[in-house]
């Protein structure tokens, strides 16, 4: 990585232990950069759609986002794995009160957590 690939990185990314579980993310804000990769790849939003759907940040903090996954792929895909693998022993270890449900539309928004080309939430109800 050269010196100026560096600073951009510097000026839109970070990673702060005890914030979004010290997860890479967009400066100043909690969107993590494995929720922009999600929604690039996995919704097929363009990086104009995206800054649309999150008043804030800019088209270079998303550009910048895209970088830094596909300078550190394995980090974040790892990060995505660990996620999954929570949700889905949370949703085990909480069967009896949990509701889950799989949106199977690329095109649907939910803010929930999501995984491969859909989205799967995790309520619980008392």
């Amino acid at each position: 990585m050269n010196t100026m690939e560096r600073a951009t990185e510097l000026k839109h990314i970070e990673a702060t232990p005890g914030v979004c579980g010290g997860k890479p993310r967009i400066v100043g804000h909690r969107i993590r950069v494995q929720d922009i990769v999600i929604e690039h790849d996995n919704w097929c939003q363009s990086p104009a759609e995206i800054v649309a759907n999150h008043p804030g940040i800019t088209l270079a903090d998303v550009h910048a986002a895209l970088a830094y996954y596909h300078d550190h792929r394995d980090r974040i895909q790892r990060d995505l794995q660990e996620d999954r693998a929570y949700i889905e022993r949370f949703s085990r270890e909480n069967a009896d009160r949990v509701l889950t449900f799989t949106v199977d539309s690329h095109d649907a928004r939910p803010a929930h957590v999501p995984i491969g080309r859909g989205c799967f939430s995790v309520h619980t109800y008392s």
